[in-house]
């Protein structure tokens, strides 16, 4: 199996547009379909078929229950709604009164939609198939190609047949078909379960906490604690006003991405914080404010570090001056390992640009360059 494909994964995991959750909704349910092992899966050549139908029917089975949940799960960034929101949102509340979400379940594996039911039915897997196929589908993969559907593949190909009742077989047979590389249909066959969490190592520790606890404990509750980090935003803002503190004793301040002189800046995470729950100083660095905003969650490149080396020893050097202690049992521990001390400066930054790279590499992480 190509390594590149799981490179590629990573990738679209990471740096694929993030505005909405249908990425995941998408990767989840193409995952859940050949888990499923689904006697619809064709193989021809270098793709693998499936119906369209099935992943519409999975992406009613994520949202219905975030859509009819008490508490605002958001899915899409800012104030907008979700395409299909309206539509399935009167699904879920039509479906109030006669059993709820088992209840529209069970009438689309088994009954059939209601006929008082079907013109909205047939309105929200119209508008689910406009925004799969045209939204995620068309643009999953551009972080690794400049391509449209250069992963994901729609062909509108209707099954005659016919079907007498609004189903789930209805679905499958008038909805078209998508296809998939077949080496990411052999990677996601072999790995899905991990990538979409039901195997994780996290939510199988969580398993077995909730089953010890008699099932007194939810998942939820479990994973929650477990993901806690020792790291909290009062230690964060902490490092950040001594870092300052150190600063303001200093004639200027540069931003160490672009060497332009500040006198307003943001202490900046080398390695994001989202990335790696990290807040040791050396991790720390003044940072034009536009600049550390068009930085966000991305990694600096090696040629970037290499560029700005000079003024990120500058500040490196001067924490140690003020805060020597604190700044060598972390730097030790994180860049430095059992290297000398004597010329920790070169093997620090070496050590900086291998963990970037790894971090885009083989972890998926947007580069960063100014």
């Amino acid at each position: 199996m190509n390594n590149n494909v799981f490179q590629n994964i990573s990738k679209i995991i990471e740096r694929d547009s993030k505005a909405t959750t249908y990425k995941y909704a998408l990767l989840r349910g193409v995952i859940d379909i050949i888990q499923d092992n689904s006697p619809y899966i064709k193989i021809s050549k270098s793709r693998v078929y499936f119906p369209t139908g099935l992943m519409i029917e999975k992406w009613m089975l994520y949202y219905y229950p975030i859509l009819e949940s008490s508490i605002n799960i958001p899915q899409i960034n800012g104030e907008a709604n979700l395409a299909f929101g309206v539509q399935l949102k009167k699904i879920i509340n039509e479906y109030k009164i006669t059993g709820g979400f088992s209840a529209f379940y069970n009438d689309l594996k088994n009954k059939g939609i209601p006929k008082s039911l079907q013109t909205d039915f047939l309105e929200l897997i119209k508008k689910l198939k406009v925004t799969i196929t045209g939204m995620p589908m068309k643009y999953i993969g551009r972080s690794i190609s400049n391509d449209y559907y250069s992963i994901f593949q729609f062909e509108s190909n209707i099954v005659k047949k016919n079907t007498v009742e609004i189903d789930l077989e209805f679905l499958i047979n008038n909805s078209g078909s998508f296809s998939i590389p077949f080496e990411y249909y052999e990677a996601f066959n072999i790995l899905g379960s991990f990538i979409g969490g039901q195997d994780s190592i996290l939510f199988k520790w969580a398993e077995f906490s909730v089953n010890a606890s008699g099932r007194n404990l939810s998942i939820a509750t479990v994973v929650n604690e477990v993901l806690k980090s020792p790291i909290t935003e009062r230690e964060i803002r902490a490092s950040k006003k001594f870092y300052k503190h150190i600063l303001e004793k200093e004639n200027f301040v540069e931003c160490v991405w672009t060497g332009e002189k500040i006198t307003s800046y943001d202490v900046d995470h080398i390695i994001p914080f989202s990335v790696w729950k990290n807040n040791d100083l050396w991790n720390l660095l003044p940072s034009r404010p536009k600049t550390n905003n068009h930085k966000r969650d991305k990694i600096p490149s090696r040629d970037l570090i290499e560029e700005r080396k000079e003024l990120i020893l500058h500040y490196w050097e001067l924490i140690n001056k003020n805060q020597s202690q604190r700044f060598q049992k972390e730097i030790r521990v994180a860049l430095l390992g059992n290297n000398p001390s004597a010329g920790w400066q070169e093997v620090a930054i070496k050590q900086l640009q291998s963990s970037c790279e790894y971090l885009i590499t083989n972890r998926g992480y947007e580069e960063w360059n100014i």
